[in-house]
């Protein structure tokens, strides 16, 4: 009888855990970070620019901003130290996507790291991704000819890299994306659905509504289980081709025909009016292309089409943000849910029509109609049949009040709009926080609001530990400030490393260092390192010896 009462006790007992993990894993939120592509700092309308984006500025509102949020100033860096919490050459791809043979420059997801997904499943999360993945190595056909063949959907028979690299062999249970980076968004390459490669889209296709659709279509699939949900959900706008839907470009159509400068101004009057910025601290810096200025602008018109082209990519992202938010909200999901929002580095200053086709750039639509490369400014931006960027003038613009821009280390390159939506824990609305943290935290974030455990070793390889810091206790008021003693940037030759609020900068690796008091000048406008050579010396050895540290050496 003994055996039998103790045998019931410890049923009884095996009962009740498992129904407390369903209890605390009812009460665990879910967690969607949202990435945008080549965004700039002041694009959307709640960092002082003049897009629509009220689905984004609803965030803001009612959550919390971050003026000093930075990324690893290009896109496939930045997505490896989102996804793993690490320095991007410490994951594998210092560089892009090729693998250089270097440690540090793989080109893909090395066994030393852990996605985010990956731990958040340990803690008992459904996981979810949808968009540009960009951390497989994407290798290139033996032709020039085969390639464009396959960018044009001509060759189906092949995966677009090794399939136990994309997103569901990397801790994901569901993807619908793009492997590769670059996209036609009315006919995107690389797309697959899981591993399967999509053979076809509709004739109304366009990808920024496809990843909406989703998204949502996630969220409530994942709404329907009591247990929390994790998703990562990557736009590819507004990165170059700029196409977009014309009843969006039609809202920009005269937004822009007053040129550089003067949208410069007004957004950096916006931003001293909506508090994200101080004068004293935060000049408007120098135009990069002083001269070029606009009113002996011969392509004007082209230009001004080119960005209302860009503002109707961002535009279209926050449609589709809306939709996220009303699949969260009819599920009744929207309150236990973290939304965060961020771009993997500031606008591009790339005229990919220089490149011409080839690589990731496809030559023709499927049905053969030929797509413009021209340099000349005489075809307008926006169809498919069109292959253009904004080029630096506008990229400046977006950037918005720094210099430089995407791939370079500056400000401008690697400081992102970022959002931080959680109703019911992150109280204080319409926060502004000036905090210097880093794409490295969210994979340090996310693990301590799931209640999950960074691992040691993962499928028998051993984990580098995440040099990051949740940010938490930053958000709900518990931790004030000071996340970090420094932090790193590198990527080709261009480097950065920033100490409390001392910066040293370079352009890239032939140019001199640079150094800027952010406290005073957080534009880097006044060049301290004569001034300070002591204090130079010193950083540029941290530099070097946190760059050995993070496998920036050997180069390839």
């Amino acid at each position: 009888m003994a055996f039998f009462r103790h045998a019931k006790i410890l049923c009884l007992l095996f009962i009740w855990l498992i129904y407390a993990a369903g209890v605390s894993a009812q009460n665990k939120p879910n967690i969607i970070i949202v990435m945008a592509d080549d965004l700039g700092f002041s694009d959307i309308g709640c960092y002082g620019g003049e897009i629509k984006t009220p689905n984004l500025d609803r965030l803001a509102s009612h959550g919390l901003r971050m003026t000093s949020f930075y990324n690893a100033s290009r896109c496939c860096p930045t997505r490896a130290s989102l996804l793993t919490g690490q320095y991007p050459h410490t994951a594998g791809i210092g560089n892009m996507t090729s693998d250089q043979g270097q440690p540090g420059y793989r080109g893909f997801l090395q066994p030393n790291v852990v996605t985010i997904a990956q731990v958040l499943k340990g803690a008992g999360y459904q996981t979810g991704m949808v968009g540009k993945w960009h951390v497989s190595e994407t290798e290139p056909l033996p032709t020039k000819e085969e390639q464009l063949a396959w960018l044009d959907h001509q060759i189906t028979n092949r995966d677009f890299s090794d399939t136990l690299s994309y997103p569901v062999h990397k801790g994901f249970d569901k993807y619908y994306g793009n492997i590769w980076g670059v996209v036609d968004y009315f006919d995107p390459f690389s797309l697959v659905n899981g591993t399967r490669p999509i053979q076809s889209v509709p004739k109304d296709f366009y990808y920024t509504n496809a990843i909406g659709d989703s998204t949502a279509s996630y969220i409530r699939q994942f709404a329907q289980k009591e247990v929390p949900f994790f998703m990562y959900v990557a736009f590819t706008a507004p990165h170059w081709p700029l196409q977009a839907l014309e009843s969006d470009i039609r809202k920009y159509e005269n937004t822009y025909k007053k040129g550089w400068n003067y949208i410069r101004e007004k957004r950096y009057q916006k931003m001293l009016k909506l508090g994200l910025i101080k004068p004293n601290q935060v000049k408007l810096s120098r135009f990069m292309t002083p001269e070029r200025g606009w009113e002996k602008n011969a392509d004007s018109l082209w230009d001004a089409r080119a960005m209302a082209v860009h503002a109707a990519m961002v535009d279209r992202l926050d449609q589709n943000i809306g939709k996220m938010m009303d699949a969260l909200q009819k599920s009744g999901q929207l309150d236990n849910t973290l939304i965060v929002f961020l771009s993997d580095n500031g606008a591009s200053p790339e005229q990919p029509a220089k490149f011409g086709p080839g690589f990731d750039r496809s030559g023709t639509t499927r049905d053969s109609r030929k797509i413009s490369f021209s340099v000349n400014k005489d075809v307008m931006p926006g169809p498919q049949t069109t292959h253009f960027g904004i080029g630096p003038e506008w990229a400046n613009v977006s950037c918005t009040p720094f210099r430089y821009w995407k791939s370079k280390e500056h400000e401008g390159g690697i400081a992102t709009p970022f959002i931080a939506y959680w109703p019911n824990k992150i109280k204080a609305q319409n926060k502004i926080s000036d905090e210097p943290a880093h794409i490295i935290d969210l994979m340090s974030t996310c693990t301590d609001i799931a209640g999950a455990i960074y691992p040691e070793t993962f499928e028998g390889h051993r984990i580098t530990p995440t040099p990051g810091k949740s940010l938490l206790p930053l958000w709900t008021g518990k931790q004030k400030a000071h996340l970090h003693d420094e932090l790193f940037w590198e990527h080709n030759g261009a480097a950065a490393l920033r100490q409390g609020n001392w910066k040293i900068v370079r352009v890239d690796i032939n140019a001199p260092w640079e150094l800027y008091d952010l406290a005073k000048d957080r534009s880097e406008t006044q060049n301290l390192s004569a001034t300070y050579p002591q204090r130079m010396e010193a950083m540029k050895k941290k530099w070097e010896e946190l760059a050995n540290r993070y496998s920036v050496f050997p180069k390839p």
